[in-house]
């Protein structure tokens, strides 16, 4: 039987399929009319055309499928119309869970991320079972994200073999869009990055990722969520190694916290006047006040998620940017 994958134009859906069609599995991918394909070019792949808010769509996708991946999503920092986000990251996967519900799938793996999870923002890794609520939420994306996961967790007990996994901050190659974490590779890459704010992050190649959830369709038990992450690292340690890789100094000046987040809040202000997208988001700025720190180790236990190193997966990052005309 097929495999039903979403969100497969994006970065982490597109390693997904890659990872699919490696392990030898026949993939059916949603895409919507007109969207981006670069990431499916040259793929063995069957397309099908569907609106993920739509159940009768969702049902005929999901036939004779017997595993979806569900990794669609509005990821952004900024958007004028934030309803727009939920239908997608909210009503999209309440829809789609419905229809994998009614077909009977062997498994459903949701892509959520570790943004949904409990984070001290210390330095202490987050873990799965860390203490959240919606408050805690930053930015329409996470909000969007974190409905969207407790939408998933109410099909476990209505009997879907559902198991949810958080991936941390994929690097690597085929970000197309690029996301927020590429875009701050390539403004490094051209020399667009002169200072940074003391935050760090979780890397993980994305191709790990990708594995991480073949891995959990295969071991992961349901009911369960994992972090799909490695090495946590602040983002002055992450500029060090793109200086490495790259040849091109780091960045030496750290910004203060407080000038940052009122500039993008002017900036936030001017975007809705204007509708174009802020130079400074603010929801990004108000997340790196916590060091996005978390622990994977349950995912390597249980899945036999793998770790390479983040140094070879920013390199991957750096190679495609540059091979692909993002950076000089």
């Amino acid at each position: 039987m097929k495999v039903f994958v979403t969100g497969a134009t994006g970065f982490i859906g597109a390693s997904i399929v890659r990872e699919l069609l490696n392990n030898g599995r026949e993939v059916r991918v949603l895409v919507r009319p007109g969207s981006d394909r670069r990431n499916l070019l040259g793929l063995d792949v069957e397309i099908f055309e569907g609106d993920l808010c739509d159940p009768a769509s969702m049902e005929r996708g999901l036939a004779g499928c017997d595993t979806l991946y569900h990794a669609a999503a509005d990821y952004r920092l900024w958007t004028r119309d934030p309803a727009a986000m939920y239908r997608t990251n909210v009503d999209g996967t309440r829809t789609i869970l419905e229809a994998a519900l009614k077909k009977e799938l062997a498994k459903v793996v949701y892509t959520s991320s570790v943004g949904t999870l409990g984070n001290p923002g210390d330095g202490t890794p987050g873990t799965e079972a860390a203490p959240v609520s919606f408050g805690d939420m930053v930015g329409h994306y996470k909000k969007s994200k974190f409905l969207a996961e407790r939408e998933a967790d109410k099909f476990i007990p209505r009997g879907l073999p559902l198991v949810i996994v958080n991936p941390s901050t994929p690097v690597g190659r085929y970000d197309v869009k690029p996301t927020p974490t590429g875009k701050i590779i390539v403004d490094f890459l051209n020399r667009k990055m002169p200072a940074y704010l003391d935050t760090g992050l979780n890397i993980i190649d994305v191709e790990d990722c990708a594995r991480g959830h073949i891995l959990a369709a295969e071991r992961g038990r349901i009911g369960e969520k994992y972090i799909l992450g490695n090495e946590n690292l602040t983002l002055c340690r992450i500029f060090g190694l793109l200086a490495e890789i790259s040849g091109i100094p780091a960045p030496r000046i750290r910004l203060p916290h407080t000038p940052i987040l009122l500039a993008a809040y002017v900036n936030e202000g001017i975007a809705r006047m204007t509708g174009r997208e802020p130079l400074i988001p603010l929801a990004g700025v108000q997340m790196a006040r916590k060091k996005m720190f978390f622990d994977p180790s349950k995912a390597v236990r249980d899945l036999g998620l793998p770790q390479t190193s983040t140094k070879e997966a920013l390199q991957k990052a750096v190679e495609w940017f540059r091979a692909n005309g993002y950076a000089r």
